[in-house]
C-alpha cells in the first residue's frame, strides 16, 4: 500500500503572502510548489494558462507527465463541479457537518479525479510534500477528506487593511502584459472575505492538536528565515540547503506552480522587503470601514485598531502564540 501524500495546504484570505511562501518552500528538496491546484482544471487545462515555469501548462513537460494520469477530457466539468460545491452560500451547512463530525464537503464522483491529481503530482515530482496554495477553506476541507491524503494546514493571516488595499491594485492575471485582470473587489467586500475565510479556517482546523499552524505574514516578513524554518518543521521537511542568501533575501529558481499571484514567475535574487504603502495611501474612510467590519478578527489575530498602532503577538500554532512582529508586508509577493 502506498503511503499517503502529505499536502501542506495554505489556507486563509487572498493577498496574505501565499505565493511568496509557496515559491520559497518549493526551493527546498522534497517539496513541490504546486500553486493553487483547485484552478488546475479551469485555468490550467481548459484555458492553458502559464505554468510557473513560463510555458503554457499543457506544453510543460512536468505537467505533461502528470496529465497522463488525469481525466483531462473532463476538466471543464470537474471545474464547474468544484465551483458549485464550494460556493459561499454552502458555508453554514459545511460548518454544521463539521461540528457533527461528518465530512464537511459531501462526497462526489469527481473526488476520485482530485485524489488522482495529488497522487500523480507526488509520483511524478518525487516530492515528500506537495504545497497547495488554494487558500479557500472549503476546498481544503474537501482535500483533507480525500483518500490517501495527509493534510497539514498552514493558516496565513495578514492585516485586513493591507489585504483590502492590495486587492484594489490593477494586475494582470499572469503579469503586466496579460489583458485579463485579477479580481478587484471593493474594500468592503475584501474585508468581509477576509473575515469569513479566516474565521472558517479557524473553525475547521484551529482546535486540532496537530496538523495546524498559524503564521502572520507580518511576522514572516519581520523574521523570514526562522519563520520559514518553523513552517518547514511543521511540514516535516529538512530546512538545510534553502534559498536564503541573506537574512531577508532569497534566490528563486522557477517552479511549476498552477495559478496564483503573477509574482510566482519571479526568479533570481528576491528581497523580502516591507511594503507599507497601504499605511500611507489607504483612505481614512476605507481604513475605518475595514476596521469596523473586521473588528472581531483584528482582536483574534493581534492587529491594532488604530493606524500605526503596535501589533500584538499573533497566533501561530493552534492556541499557541508566535513572537511579536512588525506590521509589514511584501507587496509584490502577496498571494
Amino acid at each position: 500500500m502506498n503511503p499517503p501524500v502529505r499536502v501542506l495546504y495554505l489556507a486563509g484570505s487572498g493577498r496574505s503572502g501565499s505565493t511568496l511562501v509557496t515559491t520559497v518552500l518549493g526551493q527546498y528538496a522534497g517539496v513541490f510548489a504546486a500553486g493553487e491546484l483547485r484552478y488546475l482544471w479551469q485555468r490550467g487545462e481548459v484555458e492553458n494558462r502559464p505554468c510557473g515555469c513560463g510555458l503554457p501548462l499543457r506544453d510543460c513537460p512536468l505537467w505533461g507527465e502528470v496529465r497522463q494520469d488525469l481525466p483531462t477530457d473532463r476538466a471543464a466539468a470537474i471545474a464547474a463541479g468544484l465551483r458549485g460545491r464550494l460556493r459561499m452560500r454552502g458555508l453554514p451547512a459545511l460548518l454544521r457537518r463539521h461540528r457533527r463530525g461528518r465530512r464537511p464537503v459531501p462526497a462526489h464522483p469527481d473526488d476520485a479525479a482530485l485524489a488522482d491529481l495529488y497522487t500523480a503530482v507526488a509520483r511524478h515530482t518525487g516530492a515528500r510534500v506537495v504545497v497547495d496554495s488554494s487558500k479557500l477553506p472549503p476546498y481544503g476541507a474537501l482535500v483533507g477528506a480525500l483518500p490517501g491524503i495527509e493534510l497539514r494546514v498552514l493558516h496565513l493571516v495578514r492585516d485586513p487593511r493591507a489585504t483590502a488595499f492590495s486587492w484594489r491594485r490593477r494586475r494582470g492575471l499572469d503579469g503586466d502584459t496579460d489583458p485579463e485582470l485579477m479580481s478587484r473587489p471593493p474594500v468592503w467586500k475584501a474585508a468581509l472575505l477576509w473575515l469569513v475565510w479566516n474565521t472558517v479556517t479557524v473553525r475547521l482546523w484551529g482546535d486540532a492538536p496537530t496538523g495546524y499552524l498559524r503564521v502572520r505574514y507580518e511576522d514572516l516578513t519581520a523574521d523570514p528565515e526562522p519563520t520559514l524554518r518553523r513552517i518547514l518543521g511543521f511540514a516535516g521537511v529538512d530546512a538545510d540547503g534553502g534559498p536564503f542568501t541573506g537574512p531577508a533575501t532569497v534566490r528563486l529558481a522557477p517552479t511549476h506552480s498552477v495559478a496564483g499571484n503573477p509574482s510566482r514567475h519571479r526568479t533570481g535574487p528576491v528581497p523580502v522587503t516591507a511594503d507599507v504603502q497601504w499605511r500611507r495611501d489607504l483612505s481614512r474612510w476605507s481604513y475605518a470601514l475595514v476596521t469596523g467590519l473586521t473588528a472581531v478578527g483584528l482582536r483574534r489575530f493581534g492587529y491594532p485598531w488604530r493606524r500605526g498602532g503596535p501589533a500584538a503577538a499573533g497566533g501561530s500554532a493552534g492556541s499557541g502564540r508566535s513572537a511579536a512582529g512588525r506590521s509589514v508586508a511584501v507587496g509584490q509577493e502577496e498571494g
